[in-house]
């Protein structure tokens, strides 16, 4: 008799989503699905409104990560007016980008991964959350906190505000950095330098402790895709795609971003609101079947495809990185995204301790200023969770007659799909389901830091509702916590 069991919601990622997995008639796993439940519509209501407006809307899209919605709403405005934004206009984009990647992923590893890596899979949920770090591990919790804090305080720096600043505008930015600020970035460094040293260290020891589960989250061939720099750099803000295989070949070495229609396809499912995006030269196969039009983006992906940071530290490091995967061949399980979120934030804090030492970064001219010169603009960034799209289509006023946004999370959905079914598989034994495997089985989400809107489930008791169905609708059983 086949059974259902349906875990929902899904707890201490951004957003709501449920996964349900399906048993075959021997109680084992056959398939399971990652459903992501809201409908928020930004493409259709954006419509009508005019492109200097869209990156103070569309970074309403995320409280965490406004700032890649700022900057790739930015320069689709850019291609749209034709202009080259002045060059320190560009550093500072850039710096208020790496502030970004600081402070979502020390909140990513500090605030919602590390309650498992640190108190354990198993432990009691009541307590595996923050508040139960903080009670534990006072000292890592409050490194966690003051490292956000920096990326915070460039962002509030340069924009004015730290949520939803309305500072990056198409041709460039409103206001230039004051040396009084740039001194004080200068003097948060070294204690954030000190805190990314200690969060490398901690999530080593937490590794060899957890390599089983190292090896069923999410490891599984895919490809990988991303920014580099023209020479094969680590890149977050511009560059040219790349595409690598699980095997380390490069498909794509320097693909023109705004040609991302030539090879993204985008699928739908009927049982969620999350496209399917997949690598058009190959076969989209359904999230059933996971064929290789599956990608994956973000901190995982980007250290894959560099050749090298570019940075003194952040190189050493990923050459440590790259040690997990014999014969040069990308690092395939998702458990280490953790790890390349630790990489991308040493790598931030060196190019920022490098940029604002910059003469020119207290320049006053930072906006280039033109009208509608292009009926269609492509943004490109890399936001912390992967490759971010903004593509707009204007009239000759700069109305918005179309919108499509790829976002970061939707890229990595045929491979959440597929970290679910394989965690299921090796911990779910004839139905039974206990706390750690629940645990597991939304760590394995986790990993990827998926950004479904701007909430979060984080403290305290955790809801978890699961429920077995049999073959013909009749509940089998029931759990129920929080």
């Amino acid at each position: 008799m086949s059974r259902t069991i349906t875990i929902d919601p899904v707890t201490r990622i951004e957003g709501h989503a449920k996964i349900t997995i399906y048993l075959d008639n021997d109680g084992q796993v056959e398939d399971a699905r990652f459903h992501v439940t809201e409908f928020r519509g930004f493409e259709k209501f954006c419509e009508g409104r005019s492109f200097w407006e869209m990156p103070g809307i569309t970074a309403r899209i995320c409280g965490i990560c406004p700032v890649s919605h700022l900057l790739a709403s930015s320069k689709a405005g850019d291609a749209i007016l034709g202009v080259r934004i002045p060059p320190t206009a560009e550093k500072l984009r850039r710096l208020m980008n790496w502030g970004q990647l600081v402070q979502s992923h020390a909140l990513s590893f500090f605030h919602l991964s590390a309650p498992d890596l640190l108190l354990g899979m198993e432990s009691d949920p009541a307590q595996r959350n923050i508040a139960g770090l903080i009670a534990k591990y006072p000292d890592i919790a409050r490194n966690g906190i003051r490292l956000r804090r920096f990326g915070q305080e460039i962002i509030r720096i340069l924009g004015g505000q730290s949520v939803h600043p309305a500072w990056t505008v198409p041709g460039g930015v409103r206001e230039p950095l004051s040396n009084d600020h740039r001194n004080q970035i200068k003097r948060m460094l070294p204690e954030a330098f000190d805190i990314i040293g200690l969060a490398l260290d901690l999530f080593k020891e937490a590794a060899e402790d957890l390599q089983e589960e190292a090896q069923v989250y999410g490891n599984f061939p895919s490809l990988y895709m991303g920014l580099v720099t023209p020479d094969g750099g680590l890149e977050h803000y511009d560059g040219v795609l790349r595409v690598v295989d699980s095997g380390g070949k490069v498909l794509e070495a320097g693909f023109p971003p705004e040609r991302y229609r030539d090879i993204i396809g985008e699928a739908v499912e009927p049982w969620s609101y999350l496209k399917f995006p997949y690598y058009k030269p190959y076969a989209y196969g359904g999230p059933s079947y996971y064929k290789m039009g599956m990608y994956r983006v973000g901190p995982l992906a980007r250290v894959n495809i560099c050749d090298r940071a570019g940075t003194p530290k952040a190189d050493e490091e990923l050459r440590a990185f790259r040690q997990l995967s014999p014969k040069d061949k990308p690092v395939a399980s998702s458990f280490y995204y953790h790890y390349a979120r630790l990489i991308e934030i040493l790598f931030s804090l060196e190019k920022i301790a490098e940029t604002v030492e910059d003469p020119t970064i207290t320049n006053a001219r930072v906006r280039s200023h033109a009208d509608v010169n292009q009926l269609v603009g492509v943004g490109v960034s890399e936001a912390p969770r992967g490759t971010l799209f903004h593509e707009y289509h204007v009239n000759e006023d700069g109305i918005l007659q179309k919108v499509n946004l790829i976002i970061a999370t939707g890229q990595n959905n045929l491979a959440m799909n597929r970290t679910v079914q394989q965690i299921a598989r090796q911990y779910i034994r004839n139905g039974e389901i206990t706390e750690g495997v629940l645990n597991r089985i939304e760590h394995g989400i986790r990993t990827y830091d998926p950004c479904l809107s701007c909430s979060t489930h984080a403290v305290g008791q955790m809801p978890m509702h699961v429920t077995v169905i049999a073959a013909d609708g009749t509940v089998v059983s029931e759990r129920t916590r929080g």
